[in-house]
């Protein structure tokens, strides 16, 4: 991705002011970027991290986006790598302050562990998500209460406070769903997430509800894998894919686990789950159905 891509890739809208969606975008662009001019140069990572007293791991990370940028070692890679000209130099050490803004979500960070602030970067930058889910309704279709029950399963040694603040960060999650431009969100969930009554009868019906309504918002698309569907291509369990604005990033591949998350990043990994998904979406009942769907297992709750 060259410097001017970069630039318009994380100034160019509103909607991805760092203080609404955090470092993510930035952190990706730039890390790109070094990479791209490191190996124009045919530098290795070792030798690159040996300039900056850090190890080639730490280019890597670095590289991915998965690492915050000291001004000092952005301004010592471009040197090493013959980046002389001030109007690009300048460029790129915008993006590293950027990069280093920090995220609205900090004020959770008790609650928020490492492994989650790439996907909370990821998400509330996005331009579309992509998810399946076997077990829950999706975070950012899910009602207050349903939330609040299914904080407490995963966390059963939680308090109320922390309880709480779990919650209201999976609110806050949501206004990717609200703003302007609004984030496209296409689930296909499980009918066994609707048929399980998270919370109990009054706070699932609740949340049928809730889904009937999201599903009339123009952005949202919700289609459901009936029982009947028999085996699908997405056995191996829940998945979300995450595309980014600009059409320069690559696409981020998130695998939620009981205590950390797995994000594959290899480019033929990344289509493997997009093939996955495009799959999904035939199996699934029509987006169409989805409200008469809900109605009839609504009634049936």
């Amino acid at each position: 991705m060259g410097t001017e891509e970069a630039a318009r890739t994380t100034t160019g809208s509103g909607a991805l002011d760092g203080g609404c969606t955090g470092p993510m975008v930035p952190r990706l662009a730039l890390g790109a970027r070094l990479r791209a001019l490191r190996e124009e140069r045919g530098i290795g990572r070792a030798d690159a991290g040996h300039v900056i007293r850090a190890s080639s791991s730490k280019i890597s990370r670095m590289e991915a986006g998965r690492h915050g940028f000291k001004l000092r070692d952005v301004a010592d890679l471009l040197t090493l790598y013959g980046v002389t000209d001030e109007a690009e130099r300048a460029t790129l050490l915008a993006l590293a302050e950027q990069a280093n803004t920090p995220a609205w979500w900090r004020h959770y960070s008790d609650v928020v562990p490492t492994w989650t602030q790439t996907y909370l970067g990821a998400e509330q930058a996005a331009s579309l998500i992509r998810c399946f889910r076997v077990q829950r309704v999706p975070g950012l279709l899910q009602t207050p209460d349903y939330a609040r029950a299914d904080v407490r399963l995963a966390h059963p040694d939680a308090g109320a406070a922390e309880t709480d603040r779990r919650v209201a960060l999976r609110m806050a999650r949501q206004r990717v769903l609200h703003r302007q431009p609004a984030t496209q969100l296409w689930a296909v969930i499980d009918e066994a997430a609707l048929r399980r009554p998270v919370g109990g009868i009054r706070v699932m019906r609740d949340q049928l509800r809730h889904l009937i309504e999201m599903c009339r918002l123009p952005h949202v698309t919700v289609q459901i894998l009936p029982f009947v569907a028999g085996a699908h291509a997405a056995e191996g369990g829940p998945v979300t894919i995450l595309r980014l604005p600009g059409g320069q990033l690559p696409d981020v591949v998130h695998l939620g686990q009981l205590t950390t998350a797995l994000y594959p990043d290899r480019p033929a990994d990344i289509e493997c789950y997009w093939d996955a998904m495009n799959r999904l979406v035939v199996e699934a009942e029509s987006p169409d159905e989805t409200p008469t769907i809900l109605h009839r297992i609504l009634q049936e709750t």
